[in-house]
């Protein structure tokens, strides 16, 4: 692990990747500026015959050789040194002034401990349907992606808040991981806050669009278990009903979806057993 020297690390962006033996693909994330102008945490997770090296102050690595993104994430926390953080995957593209707008959000809304922004597709369309700028309840949450999430680590860390291991991409329930960190952190009684400003372009084909498929039907499953208990069932066929409207699963699909909704939630209930999950 290289260690960063730069004495201004206010903003840290929390990069996780996999598979990588070289920092080219820095470039592609910062069009508008050097990667050399941003403090950087990367993780990458990957095998001891393709590790990553940085001859660069500002650019901190850590090698992991375990499997899964919320672990990536939770090691980023552990590791972190900027007061404020920024968590990022390795194929997005950053706006001119990305920084600027995260560092003035945070010093406009002094009370904010947590504050989520806007994204783009690569066609420059919104990525979610946004509101304008608010304090967040439960129910805006579920508009956020991970990687327009900012937070200040010092307050992360003093609630114990991290990512839940047993959801997210690489993980048993693969989706909702920043859903129940963020809902976590309303628990722990931090302030999240919504800035209408865009920081960011990702592509809207990614891995955590995959609408209807049966991993995300799985998922689906345990996430309304977890947080409605009996009722998840209901918001189980719910769901399905209007993925079905939305034209991501077909008529005959609905059972078969209903039982892989079914077996997420039989899933879920073992890990509450043997006590690797809580409601």
């Amino acid at each position: 692990m290289s260690i960063a020297t730069k004495t201004n690390l206010r903003l840290e962006i929390l990069i996780s990747t996999m598979n990588r033996n070289s920092l080219d693909f820095l470039e592609k994330l910062f069009p508008n500026s050097s990667f050399k102008n941003f403090n950087l945490l990367i993780i990458n997770q990957t095998t001891k015959t393709c590790v990553l090296v940085s001859k660069y102050a500002n650019v901190r690595v850590i090698n992991s050789f375990a499997k899964g993104l919320t672990n990536s994430r939770n090691l980023a926390l552990e590791n972190a040194k900027g007061s404020i953080c920024l968590i990022a995957d390795d194929d997005l593209i950053y706006h001119p002034n990305f920084d600027d707008i995260i560092i003035k959000s945070f010093d406009t809304h002094t009370e904010a401990d947590v504050i989520t922004f806007k994204m783009k597709d690569h066609e420059g369309k919104d990525f979610k349907t946004y509101e304008n700028s608010k304090w967040h309840d439960l129910k805006s949450l579920k508009q956020v992606n991970s990687v327009t999430v900012a937070f200040k680590l010092e307050k992360i860390k003093a609630s114990n808040v991290q990512f839940n291991p047993n959801f997210g991409l690489g993980s048993t329930f693969e989706t909702a991981d920043e859903y129940i960190f963020l809902r976590d952190c309303l628990k722990a009684e931090l302030k999240l806050w919504f800035q209408s400003q865009y920081l960011l372009s990702h592509d809207r084909d990614s891995s955590g669009r995959a609408k209807g498929s049966n991993r995300l039907v799985f998922a689906r499953g345990a996430l309304f278990y977890k947080y409605y208990g009996c009722k998840g069932y209901f918001k189980l066929i719910h769901y399905l009903l209007l993925e079905k409207k939305k034209g991501f699963i077909a008529n005959e699909e609905i059972l078969q979806k209903f039982k892989i909704g079914l077996n997420g939630i039989s899933v879920y209930k073992k890990l509450l057993k043997i006590g690797e999950e809580k409601q």
